[in-house]
Formats: C-alpha cells, structure tokens, sequence
C-alpha cells in the first residue's frame, strides 16, 4: 500500500520556522512514561527520550527546542531550525537523527539490536503565526491532563469501545 505524504508540497523544511512534531512509538506500546496524578512519571526509555530529543539542540546549535512532553506511547514537541543556511538538517532529517539515536539508546538498555522502535514518519505542522505556536505549547503542557480521555490511551480505547471487563472499570 503506498503511503499518502504528510508534507507541504512547496514548503522548505530545512530554512527557519517552528514545527510541532509528534512521534508514536511502534505498536503504540505505553513503554515511554505513566501518568498519575495527572503528571508524567518517566521510565528509563522515556528519560532516553528526553535526551535524545534535548541533544538534537547540543548537537545542532540552529536547533531551539521549545516545550515538549514525553507521554506513554507518544511524543509531542515544538522545534525551530533558527536558520536559513543551506547546510542546515531539514526537518525530516532531524526527527530522523532523534529517532535513530534514541532508538539505538533503548535497543542496547533492552540489550538488543535493530529492532524498530518508532513507527514510520511522524506527524508534523508548520506553525504559522504566534497564537498558533501558544496554542501549541498549552496543549502540549496540558496533554498529560488529558490523558484519561486520550485516543491515544488503551484504557480509555478499551471504555470508548465498549469493552467490558469484570476487573476493570472505566470511570
């Protein structure tokens, strides 16, 4: 089955401008964090995650990385290339650099090799204007509030669905 592209046809993703990029993790496995009491605990994976993506501004200094969360089985973040320099990494190659680094990071703690971690692509939006890029970063920073009711979370997948079972209630 080919795959529908996600980009914008005429849009340079490597020249400056802010993206809000979100990133699911292979079988959307809750492998990253938990979250209680409305806040993100980190698991070991989910705190290679957070280096990763905070190295790619170490390691790219035209990188500046804005708000960003780890969650279950998903990442959300803002990222700027703060440069029109043709030598600049596009942004496909950026998320790519974070995928594969943290993914390599995560195979060796698990003590493997060359298992896919991530799913393919990601999903990226140009933010076009300040109010988007607030609107943005709230949801980001409110996205663990959310998590009960998050189609994203197999719990509440399993409620949503009607799913029943005798030991687990859905609230």
């Amino acid at each position: 089955m080919r795959r529908k592209p996600l980009r914008l046809k005429y849009h340079n993703y490597s020249q400056h401008h802010a993206y809000y990029v979100t990133v699911c993790v292979r079988g959307r496995e809750c492998v990253l964090s938990k979250v209680k009491d409305d806040k993100v605990l980190l698991s070991k994976y989910g705190e290679i995650v957070k280096q990763q993506w905070l190295w790619l501004s170490e390691k790219y200094p035209y990188v500046k990385l804005d708000k960003f969360v780890v969650m279950p089985n998903h990442f959300h973040g803002i990222l700027t290339i703060d440069d029109n320099n043709e030598e600049s990494m596009s942004l496909g190659q950026l998320v790519g650099a974070f995928k594969t680094t943290s993914s390599k990071a995560i195979n060796q703690l698990k003590q493997i090799s060359g298992k896919p971690f991530w799913q393919r692509s990601f999903y990226e939006r140009v933010i076009r204007n300040e109010k988007e890029f607030q609107d943005i970063q709230e949801y980001i920073v409110n996205n663990p509030l959310q998590w009960s009711i998050d189609r994203e979370n197999p719990e509440f997948k399993k409620c949503y669905a009607g799913w029943t079972d005798p030991f687990y209630t859905c609230d």
